[in-house]
């Protein structure tokens, strides 16, 4: 399988950045993808961190003139989207979210994994199979990271969604990503991200470099 990482600048991207799981890096990867493509951020739920939100740290770690499309929800608690929105008497509707209308490359990021609950019965896999838009999987080096994203590439193709790029960030012991790598589909394209201690912006610039220099 061709592991080379092509980035195709020559037409509009638009590309869903999801993850196994939480805290495995959607935020910083989005950060490199939207820096790479000098592309639009959209965050379509927020839930909780409202003083510091996804969106202001894509505006922080990018640089201001990134332009960040207003969120469909925002929400107070740091929960599940549908428990979030339960806690201020909202039922999120699938039907509300549309895509940002730009001529501009667009990055767009979930909230945790792709079984996240929007409400009873939408996921956010079933928002990006609304949005109609490929999409690009976090994974990161935890014990269970094997089983997540196994389970969660099996849940993209049973809904037919096309997952463009693997995105692995950070290190991984060389039989983990083998056995990962060797279940996607031969399209999907693989961009390796390493840790970065301090998220700054010249650190990103650097990251961005790297990605570039990949033929």
């Amino acid at each position: 399988m061709d592991t080379k990482f092509k980035l195709n600048k020559s037409k509009q991207k638009k590309l869903f950045i999801t993850g196994v799981g939480t805290e495995v890096g959607k935020t910083v990867c989005s950060a490199v993808l939207t820096k790479y493509f000098n592309a639009d951020y959209w965050k379509p739920v927020q839930s909780g961190d409202l003083h510091f939100s996804d969106s202001m740290k894509i505006k922080k770690w990018v640089g201001e003139g990134t332009v960040c499309h207003p969120e469909t929800y925002r929400f107070q608690l740091a929960a599940s989207p549908h428990q979030s929105a339960f806690e201020e008497g909202v039922v999120i509707n699938l039907d509300k979210f549309m895509l940002p209308e730009t001529s501009n490359n667009l990055i767009i990021e979930g909230a945790g994994g792709l079984m996240v609950p929007l409400n009873g019965s939408d996921f956010i896999i079933d928002l990006i199979k609304k949005l109609r838009i490929p999409a690009a999987m976090v994974v990161r080096n935890y014990l269970g990271c094997i089983n997540h994203s196994l389970l969660s590439i099996l849940a993209l193709n049973q809904k037919k969604i096309k997952l463009e790029y693997l995105i692995l960030n950070g290190n991984f012991p060389p039989a983990t990503e083998k056995v990962i790598c060797e279940n996607i589909q031969p399209e999907t394209q693989i961009i390796r991200i390493p840790d970065i201690e301090e998220i700054t912006q010249e650190n990103l610039e650097n990251i961005v470099k790297n990605l570039e220099r990949i033929k």
